[in-house]
């Protein structure tokens, strides 16, 4: 269900923010692969995962998962 908003939300954060997949990847403990996945809508994160990218940019879990959902 939360591919799509998901994969452009987290494109957009680590567009907006100068951040790398690389260096997220290494802020999660995963592979650069995996942020990969994510932001390509081919896999999505566990609980665990979605909160440490919402808390990594200060950012609601909502806000990640939920079109409907603005940033402030």
């Amino acid at each position: 269900y939360m591919n799509n908003c998901f994969a452009q939300r987290l494109k957009e954060l680590i567009k907006t923010n100068g951040c790398s997949q690389d260096t997220l990847a290494h802020a999660l403990n995963v592979k650069q692969q995996t942020v990969s996945k994510y932001v390509r809508g081919v896999n999505e994160p566990d609980l665990d995962t979605l909160l440490a990218i919402a808390r990594y940019f200060g950012v609601t879990v909502d806000y990640l998962i939920d079109p409907d959902e603005d940033l402030r």
